[in-house]
């Protein structure tokens, strides 16, 4: 008998949809149930992360997350680690809002980007916005137009909430050397926004960890390099779970 697939949820980030995830979907359809919630007018990293345990009825799932949604993952790993089988950490971040000047800063560039939607539209705020999101090369090609797509599906109150929500996202700093499952860290090479440095301190606190580059890409390694994820992907899907044989990894 073929054994089932396993469940895998596939966690967008900020003012994302299921386009951000819908090549690797595709690609793993043989390997994996591949879900990918949306996040409606939720305002909190945490109860985001609640929906997600509320919705899901399997007892354990695999968790990919990608930018705001790979904070989402280690906060169901504080809210439910026995749930979590496999843990993979995309383009993303574990710390909190920084303190004084930088995290004003911070505070007034994200509500400037929610005036700028409100008054003119979210498309065009995304078309300033996302530039930053991808590779030069890429701004102004079909991929770029397909991520200005999914931004003007949102809407300004949910830009809002998802604002609201990273700007009040916890510290996961301390989550992270408890974490046991087989992880995954993914970035891209020329991530600026999610920077690969991040995902090295990442690396360095969680036991057994693997760190992949994905070259030739910016923040939006699921859509700009959508094969090169999942052969990440498939590698993390692959490794054994050393608590399944009673052993703790190293």
């Amino acid at each position: 008998m073929t054994a089932p697939r396993p469940v895998l949820l596939l966690l967008p980030g900020l003012l994302c949809d299921h386009a951000a995830w819908s090549g690797p979907a595709a690609l793993l359809a043989a390997q994996a149930e591949c879900r990918i919630p949306s996040w409606g007018k939720l305002d909190s990293i945490e109860a985001m992360a609640a929906h997600v345990l509320a919705t899901v009825p399997e007892p354990r799932f695999a968790l990919a997350g990608h930018s705001m949604g790979g904070r989402i993952a280690l906060e169901i790993m504080r809210q439910a680690p026995q749930r979590v089988e496999r843990l993979a950490l995309l383009d993303t971040g574990y710390q909190p809002l920084a303190a004084g000047d930088a995290g004003e800063r911070e505070r007034a560039g994200r509500y400037a980007l929610l005036a700028q939607a409100r008054e003119q539209g979210m498309r065009a705020m995304g078309a300033a916005w996302a530039v930053g999101m991808v590779l030069p090369a890429q701004v102004g090609t079909p991929l770029f137009e397909a991520i200005l797509d999914m931004i003007e599906r949102s809407r300004p109150e949910q830009f809002d909430a998802q604002i609201h929500a990273l700007l009040g996202r916890p510290d996961a700093t301390a989550l992270l050397a408890g974490i046991r499952c087989p992880t995954l860290l993914l970035c891209g090479r020329e991530d600026r926004w999610s920077p690969l440095e991040r995902h090295a301190d990442m690396h360095e606190q969680i036991p057994g960890a693997v760190l992949e580059i994905i070259e030739r890409s910016g923040h939006m390694t699921t859509m700009e390099a959508p094969h090169d994820v999942v052969r990440a992907l498939l590698r993390w899907l692959d490794r054994k779970d050393s608590r399944a044989e009673g052993k703790e990894t190293p």
